[in-house]
């Protein structure tokens, strides 16, 4: 049984940036879907949005908080995707998250409205630890020679 499962890692360990241009592709593609109509929905939305920081008490310019949302979000997600500037996307996309889940936990939404945004953040913080694997741009273009 140990051997099956030592061979099985090596399998797995195998296809591991396989396994990171999927999640890339996945995580990153719902980020773009969920963005898109916030940074294109113009300046009514993104006003709407940015309200949201007044729980912070940030009470000035909510239309560019909200397009700097939908933007973390989109924009965010197409670099996801692609694999450039990786790291980068993945601590944008953490601390706009991170807005999202405290926001919700004050406003009394609680963890089960919020822990989406919670377990996403989750999800990129450790994305930015690992990298986005050999099947990306930052690869392609030698931005990660110098880590290793």
């Amino acid at each position: 049984m140990k051997c099956l499962y030592a061979d099985f890692n090596r399998l797995m360990k195998s296809y591991q940036d396989a396994g990171l241009l999927l999640f890339r592709l996945g995580i990153g593609g719902m980020f773009m879907w969920h963005g898109f109509p916030k940074i294109f929905g113009g300046v009514e939305k993104w006003a709407a949005l940015g309200k949201t920081m007044a729980t912070f008490g940030i009470t000035f310019a909510p239309a560019f908080w909200g397009f700097m949302s939908g933007f973390a979000e989109f924009v965010g997600g197409l670099l996801i995707v692609l694999g450039l500037f990786y790291r980068f996307a993945s601590l944008l996309l953490v601390f706009n998250l991170g807005v999202a889940f405290v926001s919700q936990m004050i406003d009394g939404k609680g963890l089960m409205k919020a822990s989406q945004s919670l377990e996403d953040g989750f999800s990129f913080l450790a994305a930015a630890f690992v990298g986005p694997g050999k099947y990306s741009l930052d690869e392609y273009l030698h931005r990660n020679k110098h880590i290793n």
